[in-house]
């Protein structure tokens, strides 16, 4: 009895250690041998452009942001480090919104407007919310973790990116370096 109790415990993690390592393997091999290159646009890159509906039903380009610094933040109310992150973003617009920051939220959660609406509202988000899409996901490499943010320089390429919940200080060195890249011409909003 306990020799089968032992073997049922041992294929158990057997097989869970081979699907965590089929997952990881799988990853490897859609992200190429360069490990730089593991999620969404390289660094240096043309940020994908998209345009999605934002929560007062406008409709908003990416591109039409050029000339500011960009943070595109994809983020869901059902996640956890998303909601410890938020308020440093609400935080961090305020700060460098004068500069030319511009953070954009991608909610990539399918609970409908109302529940995003009221959930921004909740945690006081100042900065432009819009309704993500599986397509708009895909064009930046599949977005496997929330949060992950991109972060553009003024001409809308990709300086940085981070995937997951990073500290507050790391998010900040992203928007600086953002806003010290690229061309510094205003908005063509």
């Amino acid at each position: 009895m306990k020799r089968s109790v032992l073997f049922i415990i041992l294929v158990v993690f057997i097989v869970t250690g081979l699907l965590f390592s089929g997952k990881f393997l799988s990853r490897g091999a859609k992200a190429g041998s360069n490990q730089t290159q593991a999620f969404g646009p390289a660094k240096g890159s043309a940020a994908p452009d998209f345009e999605l509906k934002s929560l007062d039903g406008k409709s908003v380009q990416l591109s039409s942001l050029k000339g500011k610094a960009v943070l595109v933040n994809f983020w869901a109310t059902w996640c956890e480090p998303c909601k410890i992150e938020m308020p440093w973003l609400v935080d961090l617009q305020k700060k460098y919104g004068p500069d030319g920051l511009q953070i954009v939220g991608v909610a990539m959660d399918d609970s409908g407007e109302k529940t995003i609406s009221d959930f921004a509202h909740k945690m006081q988000v100042n900065y432009t919310i819009l309704l993500g899409t599986e397509k708009v996901a895909d064009q930046w490499g599949g977005v496997d973790g929330l949060p992950t943010s991109f972060f553009l320089d003024r001409d809308g390429k990709v300086v940085d990116r981070a995937m997951g919940l990073v500290s507050e200080s790391v998010i900040e060195d992203a928007i600086k370096k953002s806003l010290a890249s690229g061309t510094k011409t205003a908005s063509l909003r």
